[in-house]
């Protein structure tokens, strides 16, 4: 790379970190690489512990992908997963703790990003800004506002955008749509989705400590309050705290409110309104509710989300799903599969039942398989960031309903809500200096 090139970069780095995106960085018509059928795929990671990794395991994994870069602020992560994927493809990849030093490799066609939440709308905007596609686990961000940055840069830059809701690549998730779509269920007046998490335990109370070797934990943090370090709110446990996450309702809600909405071709509800709270582990360490339901009204029918920790009773003897309740019968499905429970009228069936129907269980794998034949084709993909940005929406909304403790009302054409200054300010977030929120 010559001189010119290499401060030209930098420079746009620094601006990008500091002062937000300029309206004209001309990264995506100088470095995109225009990939054909039989072109090599070449991936970036940025974050890699987790869904980050097992998200570049899928890639790795399909034909004509290879991964160039790993980017994590943890040398202790980086340690063990440059050994993974050297131990997965033989190849060693060059190693980054600064996401910005690896989006200056022009060879590098596809950002895959696995960061805390928090984090996902300046390294979302920044890569399609410097011409790569993407891949974003989900939720898109943390934040309204945010998203709506995303689905703009998505557009402006003309790249391809995944988000990693990997059910709407999944051949029984469709197959569950296409049932509802057919009409057989009969007027659906309330579609249920939950999750009821047995798995998850206290998050036990830790004093502060200092930073562990090899962590750089003032990057980490980005644009979030600076906060002394906290093993709760580090790796794993950040989806409980405010600062980076919305709990549940956002971890979990966006890929099961995703089938409730699309299974009613809906996009923003006309009100919202929540409760819940700490019940199950009022004085662990967490602050996202534990325990939630919120209601949303569209115009004729409700839908309901609900959560829990620590226990697996969920509606139907499923820890998760989706349920179409229809006058004719109830559709539900999970990832295990769907079935369809009729209801009766006078002693007789008002439809025939479906017995359970399997999942295949390889719908990330297929998610993965899906982008990339996007990047190729330049078609949106399953979950195109427009797709998930709603659905993240949607989940945000209970979130904020809750915070506010009161109803609240959606006006969809002005992209706020009704007459309440305190519910649109949590659509906006706060960045810590010298982070901004990107321009787009």
């Amino acid at each position: 790379m010559d001189t010119t090139r290499r401060n030209f970069i930098a420079k746009t780095g620094r601006i990008i970190a500091g002062t937000g995106i300029a309206a004209t960085i001309p990264f995506a018509q100088t470095m995109a690489r225009k990939i054909s059928a039989n072109d090599t795929v070449v991936v970036g990671l940025i974050g890699c512990n987790g869904m980050g990794f097992a998200n570049l395991t899928n890639f790795v994994k399909q034909p004509g992908v290879e991964c160039a870069a790993l980017c994590d602020i943890d040398e202790n992560v980086l340690d063990k997963r440059s050994k993974d994927l050297q131990d997965l493809t033989g190849k060693k990849a060059e190693r980054f703790g600064d996401y910005r030093k690896m989006l200056e490799r022009k060879d590098i066609d596809v950002m895959i990003i696995g960061t805390p939440d928090h984090w996902h709308c300046l390294q979302m905007v920044e890569s399609v800004a410097s011409g790569k596609d993407v891949y974003c686990e989900k939720p898109l961000a943390n934040s309204i506002r945010e998203l709506d940055i995303m689905v703009n840069a998505a557009r402006k830059y003309n790249k391809v955008v995944q988000v990693g809701q990997w059910q709407r690549s999944g051949p029984h998730w469709k197959a569950a749509i296409d049932f509802v779509d057919s009409g057989k269920l009969g007027n659906i007046r309330t579609v249920k989705t939950w999750a009821y998490q047995g798995w998850m335990k206290p998050v036990p109370v830790l004093p502060d400590e200092q930073v562990p070797a090899g962590v750089d934990y003032d990057f980490w943090l980005g644009p979030a309050d600076k906060r002394p370090f906290n093993r709760n709110r580090f790796h794993f446990n950040f989806r409980w705290f405010w600062d980076y996450a919305g709990g549940l309702m956002t971890d979990w809600g966006v890929h099961i409110i995703d089938f409730g909405l699309y299974g009613m071709k809906a996009e923003a509800p006309l009100s919202v309104m929540a409760s819940g709270g700490k019940f199950a582990y009022p004085d662990d360490a967490s602050e996202t509710p534990d325990t939630l339901q919120a209601i949303y009204e569209f115009d004729n029918y409700t839908m309901i989300w609900e959560h829990a920790t620590g226990i697996d009773g969920g509606p139907y003897g499923r820890t998760h799903g989706v349920a179409f309740i229809g006058n004719n019968g109830t559709l539900v499905v999970d990832r295990g599969g769907w079935e369809v429970i009729p209801e009766k009228e006078n002693g007789q069936y008002k439809m025939e039942a479906i017995p359970p129907q399997r999942g295949g269980g390889r719908d990330l794998e297929l998610h993965v398989q899906n982008f990339l034949e996007c990047i190729k084709t330049r078609e949106k993909p399953a979950c195109d960031v427009a797709i998930a940005a709603n659905t993240a929406k949607v989940a945000h909304m209970g979130n904020i309903a809750f915070k506010t403790g009161r109803k609240i009302y959606w006006d969809k054409n002005a992209n706020q809500f009704i007459n309440d200054d305190e519910a649109n300010q949590l659509m906006e977030p706060e960045y810590r200096d010298p982070w901004k929120l990107p321009a787009v």
